[in-house]
């Protein structure tokens, strides 16, 4: 499950800046932000989401020290300064085709089950942008499905729609 995220993310083209991390519509920037927004749903920022998150950005992008740092602080700023998720789940609908968003929601609930719980306001993070991406219900829940199975001692999932 890991490497289909890493992957996932190697295939996010950068924003019209080039290597520039800071551009709101960079689609990097976008998946870091939704990325923290949903490992913060729950209130706590567990080390193992947060190793998980810092792992898939450095091997996603090849960056390490400052570069990665500055991807980090870039997406957590993001998330942080958002009052919304649209203009994260905008940039990413704009420059992933179908397939690729639903790689993104798979990636986001391996982010959310790396703690091994899954929170109601986590599930209720990914519902909204599943649906702000275009990802159906069907696919969002088969997506959990998969990432509860694989995450050992899972508990807290909850019944769908």
């Amino acid at each position: 499950m890991f490497e289909r995220l890493v992957s996932f993310l190697k295939g996010l083209p950068p924003g019209a800046a080039g290597p520039r991390l800071e551009r709101e519509d960079d689609p990097r920037v976008a998946a870091a932000a939704l990325m923290f927004h949903v490992m913060n749903a729950d209130g706590v920022r567990h080390d193992v989401e947060w190793e998980r998150l810092n792992d898939v950005l450095s091997q996603s992008y090849g960056l390490s020290g400052d570069e990665l740092e500055t991807l980090i602080a870039a997406g957590e700023k993001a998330d942080n300064e958002a009052i919304d998720l649209y203009a994260f789940t905008s940039v990413l609908k704009r420059h992933l085709d179908e397939e690729a968003r639903i790689e993104f929601i798979r990636a986001m609930w391996e982010v959310v089950y790396a703690d091994g719980v899954l929170h109601e306001l986590e599930d209720n993070t990914l519902w909204r942008v599943a649906e702000l991406i275009g990802v159906d219900r069907r696919e969002r829940v088969l997506a959990r499905q998969e990432a509860a199975r694989n995450a050992p001692g899972a508990i807290g999932e909850s019944t769908d729609e």
